[in-house]
């Protein structure tokens, strides 16, 4: 029994330690929901996915008619959402695409105010690409921007063409050879060759590549395109005047890096790279701008892109750092100097040639766009590199050749969030050690209390979206039963922490460290709640017998949602959309409308039953309270009248965690410490009342002898005079 019990344990301490990273999706994953007609017409089934590549083959009858692959086994396709957007693409022989399918998706512009039928339009129009074609040529395709998706529509033209183009290459179809390197001899970077120059001999040498465009290039780059509307709207101004001079260097080069960043700043750069990331360098003149104004709502910068080979590469602006100037001596003053730092979990080779491809916009009507593009190419100059003439070293295994795992770097650049973040669970571990001296203060507690709350809600939850989930637990069970890795679920620093700290209070304080601190929709709730209360809105008491009998749903919805993962994980996480904390705090109310009705509803329940939703229907306080049996430690104290005959305690608790007899439900309680601020009132406690007022009668009886003494002497003084 002990045994049994210990794996228990220890399999629930793992479940808490989850989070919701993106997991290395497979292609047998989304085969379910593939519509083999659509992604391979003629195509009658598809057969069981190969590893290397990672492709299944459609078949009519016994022969092979394409091939249907998943755009994220090959390419980055991360989204508006900062999550990946899953596409099945179908292939044919000839290397020509045959039909796409979006099968999994996270955009919240696409989830509301956009229909995902006009997103299967624009994926309707890569039927027929030639991707051989694409790729001889190295053009880029027309693309049909859908108004207010752009970064979403681009991020799928992405991954769609140069996935493909990939898949063609590794079949070989139409003679594509794979751009996999062959063993022997390759340039490599000579990190101790140049050295600083003026701006004339960076543009002189290469080290500095440049793009001028006019207006008059624009204009006919428009009119290129058939487009009537777009070339009626045509650039104004003199034809001959610049539209945008673009510029680029590689800055991870020494050398580059030194003259164009200045010494201090290059050596700050190299100590945030490190070792093997590089960093490139775009500034730019003229009326238009690279960067634009997009990133700031969306994070990622649509207007440019790099590509090597067959990657392509979008900067978000977590990797951009604003530059005033350029420090070479002669460098003009530009309108937009700015650094971009190549993501590690990205292909990059530093001695291989890359371009900058700049998307150029214009409006054809109140919601439609036309797009051309222009391309800046960039190749490090010879003098910075090496060609060895024997047969290099055995290259090492790509995981350790592109740098350290990418959770490292997830970390580093959230440092401030986790500081922050770690020094709130500080402050909360001493309110519960402190818990006896603060809460013989009320309105200092009551105050603490409202202000973690106010950060729980918009700091862990709106502005870092670092909310808990059930489907964190059946994902951690998951992968103990598929295959269990550390790296997985340290993807996401401020979830992890969490969980972290939650499986540590599960030991002395159960379910209510999390549920009832550090829960931002748990918060929302009770924060609205304080309002209706100012506002007399009426509350609501549930009946004892009723209560007690709803306490059972929320177990109910977690052991459901548990048996349906073991079978289908992937069905789980759609079923638990029970939980609003999607809706409310990643999404913000940007979704479709039932989702946005289902979790209004609950928060205007919470208003007239406080705490509702985590009363009878959260899966996730649930799952906390099983393991929160095991705690250690117990708190909170009680008199002996609590329950017998006093009920104050009782009905003053929020989620009615107190019985009628005195005890405290320990699965219930969200470790508000309301019931401790009671038990030290001596206003409204009856116990703490009783012991006042004998406390007073014992001061006033002392004080009535003592005056009588007085009287007494003071009378026997009289006398005698």
């Amino acid at each position: 029994m002990h045994r049994v019990r210990a794996r228990l344990f220890a399999l629930a301490l793992l479940a808490f330690l989850a989070l919701p990273a993106e997991a290395q999706v497979s292609l047998a994953k989304y085969l379910a929901q593939a519509d083999v007609a659509r992604l391979v017409p003629g195509a009658e089934r598809l057969g069981a996915p190969s590893a290397d590549p990672t492709l299944a083959a459609a078949r009519r009858g016994g022969e092979t008619v394409g091939w249907v692959f998943l755009n994220t086994d090959f390419v980055s396709a991360t989204g508006y959402s900062g999550r990946p957007i899953h596409i099945l693409v179908g292939l044919d022989g000839a290397g020509v695409i045959t039909g796409a399918q979006l099968v999994e998706h996270h955009e919240p512009i696409v989830l509301i105010g956009i229909a995902e039928s006009r997103i299967r339009r624009v994926l309707d129009a890569y039927v027929g690409l030639d991707v051989v074609d694409v790729a001889r040529r190295q053009h880029s395709i027309d693309v049909d921007i859908v108004s207010g998706a752009t970064v979403t529509v681009m991020v799928m033209d992405d991954s769609i063409v140069r996935a493909a183009i990939k898949v063609a290459r590794r079949l070989g179809l139409g003679g594509l050879k794979s751009t996999a390197r062959a063993p022997g001899p390759r340039p490599t970077l000579d990190l101790q060759a140049g050295e600083v120059q003026d701006w004339t001999g960076l543009i002189g040498d290469g080290s500095v590549r440049r793009l001028k465009v006019s207006v008059a290039d624009v204009n006919a780059a428009f009119e290129g395109t058939g487009d009537a509307q777009a070339i009626s709207r045509a650039e104004a101004g003199d034809p001959g005047s610049s539209f945008i001079e673009l510029y680029a260097a590689l800055v991870s080069i020494p050398a580059i890096g030194e003259s164009l960043l200045g010494t201090n700043r290059y050596r700050n750069l190299r100590g945030r790279l490190g070792e093997d990331r590089h960093a490139i360098l775009l500034a730019a003149d003229g009326r238009y701008s690279f960067k634009g104004s997009g990133y700031v709502r969306g994070g990622i910068f649509d207007r440019f892109r790099l590509i090597q080979g067959d990657g392509s590469i979008r900067f978000r602006d977590t990797q951009h750092e604003r530059l005033r100037e350029i420090a070479a001596t002669g460098a003009p003053a530009l309108a937009e100097v700015d650094l971009f730092e190549i993501p590690a979990d990205v292909p990059f080779d530093a001695a291989a040639p890359w371009s900058i491809e700049l998307l150029v916009g214009r409006a054809t009507g109140a919601t439609t766009k036309a797009f051309v593009t222009f391309s800046l190419d960039y190749a490090p100059p010879r003098k910075f590199l090496v060609f060895p003439e024997a047969p290099p070293v055995p290259e090492v295994a790509p995981a350790e050749a592109e740098g350290p795992p990418l959770w490292h770097r997830l970390w580093r650049e959230k440092w401030i969030e986790i500081g922050v973040l770690c020094g709130a669970l500080g402050v909360l571990t001493l309110v519960f050690f402190f818990q006896e001296w603060l809460t013989r203060h009320r309105v200092l507690s009551e105050r603490l209390r409202i202000a973690f709350l106010l950060f729980t809600l918009f700091g862990i939850g709106w502005y870092a979206n670092a909310q808990l989930s059930v489907v964190n637990i059946l994902t951690v069970f998951n992968a103990l039963l598929t295959g269990f890795s550390w790296e997985y679920f340290l993807m996401e620093p401020l979830v992890f922490i969490q969980w972290g700290a939650v499986a540590a209070a599960l030991l002395f304080w159960g379910r209510g460290a999390y549920c009832g601190w550090l829960c931002p929709f748990g918060a929302l709730q009770e924060l609205s709640n304080k309002v209706a209360r100012a506002v007399r809105v009426p509350q609501l008491t549930v009946p004892w017998g009723l209560h007690e009998r709803l306490w059972p749903v929320k177990y109910i919805v977690f052991l459901a949602l548990f048996g349906v993962s073991l079978h289908s994980l992937a069905r789980a996480e759609l079923l638990a959309e029970v939980e609003p904390f999607k809706t409310v705090v990643i999404l913000k109310f940007v979704r479709d409308w039932p989702f946005v009705v289902f979790a209004a509803a609950l928060l205007i329940a919470g208003l007239f039953v406080e705490r509702f939703y985590c009363r009878y229907l959260c899966a996730l306080g649930a799952a906390l309270a099983i393991p929160g049996k095991l705690r250690m430690f117990e708190w909170l104290k009680r008199y002996h009248e609590c329950g017998n005959p006093c009920q104050r305690c009782a009905n003053d608790c929020m989620v009615q965690a107190i019985h009628p007899e005195g005890a405290i439900n320990p699965n219930e309680c969200l470790y508000c410490l309301n019931c401790q601020l009671l038990y030290h009132d001596e206003q409204r406690c009856p116990v703490m009342i009783q012991r006042r007022l004998k406390r007073e009668r014992r001061t006033s009886g002392r004080k009535k002898d003592q005056l009588a003494e007085l009287m007494v002497e003071f009378g026997g003084a009289e006398s005698t005079d």
